[in-house]
């Protein structure tokens, strides 16, 4: 039986100092490493401040460049097909790190939110759907879903999603994030969508503004400033 490479990354204890009763974990896009999304907990915390969050580094070095930067999935194979198989080959990786942390923590999916960017995005909103239990939620950035239509059949669990991409996006187009609502909306899924004129492939003060509101939400925390 084949041994699934071990994540790590870097972490954020509980704002509130008491034990963690939630999970975030931040996947991150491809040629990053976990440090690229950890800045975001603690613009988060206020949100949920009694989550652990935990921002580990993706188990493959990235195809192009540096011992540092990491990918989840190869990029070399662009086609929809390609990207599905590369998330579908970096599920059991994701899937086994998320399960050990959270029997670490004393919780289930219940209390874990995926927030993923770009090429984490796709990881988030492929196996979020999957787990065995419905997590609290699921939040992409300049993401898309690979493999839309077998949402219906390969999902029991139905997590709320919120979407937050960049109108001048150069990467990962507009009309992904559109196609990924459409696609989630068709698979009965709670799907919250917003598009920021004038960005690119990145984050805003407005999208952390949505997500860190979102993540209050799903997870029970008060309601983020």
């Amino acid at each position: 039986m084949e041994t699934l490479p071990q994540l790590s990354g870097p972490q954020y204890a509980p704002l509130n100092g008491e034990p963690a009763r939630s999970l975030v974990i931040f996947l991150h896009g491809v040629g990053a490493n976990g440090q690229d999304l950890i800045g975001l907990a603690p613009l988060f915390q206020r949100a949920v401040p009694d989550a652990l969050f935990i921002s580990p580094d993706a188990p493959f070095p990235f195809d192009l460049r540096g011992e540092n930067a990491r990918q989840w999935f190869s990029l070399q194979v662009l086609s929809p097909a390609g990207r599905l198989k590369g998330v579908r080959e970096a599920a059991p990786i994701l899937d086994a790190f998320i399960d050990q942390q959270l029997e670490k923590l004393g919780l289930d999916d219940t209390r874990l939110a995926l927030v993923g960017f770009s090429q984490g995005a796709m990881m988030a909103l492929h196996v979020g759907p999957r787990r065995k239990g419905r997590i609290a939620g699921i939040l992409g950035y300049s993401g898309m879903v690979c493999g839309g239509d077998r949402l219906a059949d390969e999902t029991s669990a139905r997590p709320p999603v919120l979407m937050v991409h960049g109108d001048d996006d150069a990467i990962v187009p507009p009309a992904a994030m559109e196609q990924t609502v459409e696609a989630l909306q068709a698979a009965e899924f709670d799907v919250r969508a917003h598009m920021r004129p004038g960005l690119g492939h990145g984050i805003d003060e407005e999208g952390i503004r949505l997500g860190a509101a979102f993540l209050s939400d799903v997870l029970g925390g008060p309601t983020a400033q």
